[in-house]
């Protein structure tokens, strides 16, 4: 691709796939099981963080001993307790997610799909949205030194498109997208579909906000320049 086109950077719980409140579930589910109390609300919260920087931030918050042992149980207890909501088929596409993708493969805009999670969580996603990673740039937290709100998730996803950063456009649901698209240099669109509200994206970053990615279709013109 030319490094001088646009180029779309798609986070995806919550922004391309309806599933921030089966993430949010399952994590309690994990905390729950190692005596950590914590409300659903404070767990959504901090949804769109990596796994990593999610837990230590909650376990500081609550007082609770830092371990490796702990960390990684908690992570593989989110990890299990989300792939049974997976295979019961709670995880789908939220609306227009695959109208987009396909409108903008139509039109030969580059797309690629960053993410926090780690492919263990993902690939239940990428599966649902019909994504298939050896034909699409796919970065998750395995593949970089540091998820968002740092931009290193989207950086890389620019380098794997050849795509100059500060002419992409980050897509996101969540105030760490915002953050780290700015951090990236990088334009943010902010969708309300993983709960949070515009005035939040708005005040992070967000240029555009829109509700999902099917109202991001109807108003394509607002944010990509054609001739």
């Amino acid at each position: 691709m030319s490094r001088s086109q646009t180029a779309f950077l798609f986070d995806l719980d919550g922004t391309l796939v309806d599933s921030v409140y089966q993430h949010v579930l399952a994590w309690k589910e994990s905390l729950d099981s190692e005596g950590v109390n914590l409300s659903v609300w404070r767990i959504h919260r901090r949804i769109g963080m990596s796994g990593g920087l999610f837990t230590h931030m909650l376990l500081r918050e609550t007082g609770m001993e830092i371990t490796e042992d702990r960390l990684e149980r908690l992570r593989i207890g989110h990890a299990a307790a989300y792939a049974r909501q997976a295979a019961n088929g709670a995880v789908k596409p939220l609306p227009g997610a695959r109208e987009l993708l396909a409108f903008l493969s139509d039109n030969g805009i580059p797309w690629a799909i960053a993410t926090s999670g780690r492919m263990e969580t993902a690939a239940h996603n990428l599966a649902a949205l019909g994504v298939d990673p050896a034909k699409i740039p796919v970065v998750t937290r395995d593949q970089v030194r540091h998820a968002k709100p740092d931009p290193d998730l989207f950086v890389t996803a620019a380098q794997r498109l050849d795509c100059d950063i500060g002419r992409a456009l980050v897509i996101g649901d969540a105030i760490w997208d915002m953050l780290a698209a700015r951090r990236a240099r990088a334009l943010g669109v902010g969708l309300l579909s993983g709960g949070y509200g515009q005035q939040e994206l708005e005040q992070a970053g967000a240029f555009r906000v829109y509700e999902d990615p099917a109202d991001l279709l109807r108003h394509i013109d607002e944010v990509v320049a054609r001739s």
